[in-house]
């Protein structure tokens, strides 16, 4: 089975047994639901995300006698279709959602997850509009953006990296601007330039231009892989000396795209390197995945999304054995959690639905090792 076959015909098996009825519900089969940019941009990310999850409920279904299923929907990455995705969901038989892509989707969403107190299993987004006192369905097996900050702003300081330039992406919410913006604040840094970048190429060269006329120790990039990558290509081009930090916003396509032109970069990262196979939860995700005879590679992404999977399988278990397998028992099952993966552990606690705060720093070199 190849990759496009894994992930596309996955998607339209898991529909089809899903909303057409040609098969129906049982007790030993607990559905998930998701909604992910199959197509459209950030479809590689979401793809990966999706690969991981599958993984980890191919390999739980293959040890009991409980399957697990996950149903995808695409929604391109558009907050709109993704919100009409969760009202789906949410009417079908799923017993909880998991790994939701669209950060500004999820967000639109969780008004009506919330409605209907059903769990929102490890929403793929780092987004601090998911992580306040009001949003308690969601629970997070990644660390948020305000973690990830201060990580990157406390490494740029301790390194007397003072000269700061700042780019972040056209329409970023106020929670997550002030995340990054107050990082700086605390560490005493007023950053030199602060930059906004659209999806527009000409937005990339105009930011390019601007950071390296301004003599800068270092640039923070807030956005996904596209401006990152052009604008450390252009910045390296006009001889730029210092350093570019990218968030876990940029992710795998950061990373692939580097590699590829031999360009290294700072990275947060909030899972283990997927190098680290002698850690157990990366080593078992790559078995996972040869298991279903899948070309995939673990990645970030895909380790974000083995992680959440596995996660998923851990509370619906615990469901089982009280309350049940349903919406009720899953959500019940995640509010006191604990669970440790080998390497990486995921922890829930009435009232906190933050379950990790891994943040690690990692140097990207040319060769596309992760470093330091």
């Amino acid at each position: 089975m190849n990759r496009r076959d894994l992930i596309v015909g996955g998607v339209a098996g898991a529909l089809s047994a899903g909303f057409a009825g040609r098969v129906l519900a049982q007790t030993n089969v607990i559905k998930f639901g998701q909604s992910a940019a199959m197509t459209g941009l950030g479809s590689e990310h979401a793809r990966d995300v999706r690969a991981g999850i599958v993984a980890a409920f191919e390999a739980a279904s293959r040890t009991g006698g409980t399957r697990f299923e996950l149903i995808t929907l695409d929604d391109a990455g558009s907050p709109e279709r993704c919100v009409q995705n969760v009202s789906t969901l949410l009417g079908s038989n799923v017993a909880a959602l998991v790994g939701l892509t669209s950060g500004a989707g999820t967000e639109a969403a969780m008004s009506a997850i919330e409605q209907q107190q059903m769990a929102l299993v490890g929403p793929a987004s780092g987004t601090m509009g998911l992580r306040n006192d009001k949003v308690h369905s969601a629970f997070h097996v990644r660390a948020g953006h305000d973690l990830e900050f201060k990580r990157m702003v406390t490494y740029a300081h301790e390194r007397a990296l003072l000269r700061v330039g700042l780019v972040h992406q056209v329409g970023i919410t106020p929670a997550n601007l002030g995340a990054m913006t107050g990082a700086l604040a605390s560490a005493g840094i007023a950053p030199r330039e602060v930059i906004a970048v659209d999806q527009n190429p000409a937005s990339f060269q105009a930011a390019s231009n601007r950071l390296a006329g301004a003599s800068l120790d270092c640039v923070l990039f807030v956005t996904n892989a596209a401006p990152v990558a052009a604008i450390i290509d252009q910045m390296h081009a006009a001889r730029y000396k210092g350093l570019f930090y990218a968030s876990s916003m940029a992710g795998q396509d950061l990373i692939e795209t580097l590699t590829a032109r031999g360009q290294s970069a700072i990275l947060s990262v909030v899972v283990p390197r997927p190098s680290a196979m002698g850690l157990q939860v990366v080593s078992r995700c790559q078995q996972d995945l040869t298991a279903m005879k899948s070309d995939e590679r673990v990645n970030v992404a895909t380790l974000e999304g083995y992680i959440s999977g596995r996660i998923a399988v851990e509370a619906a278990r615990n469901a089982m054995r009280g309350a049940g397998a349903n919406k009720r028992g899953i959500k019940e099952a995640l509010s006191n959690l604990r669970a440790d993966l080998g390497g990486y552990t995921v922890q829930f606690t009435p009232g906190s639905t933050q379950g990790s705060k891994y943040v690690e720093l990692v140097a990207l070199d040319r060769y596309g090792r992760m470093v330091g």
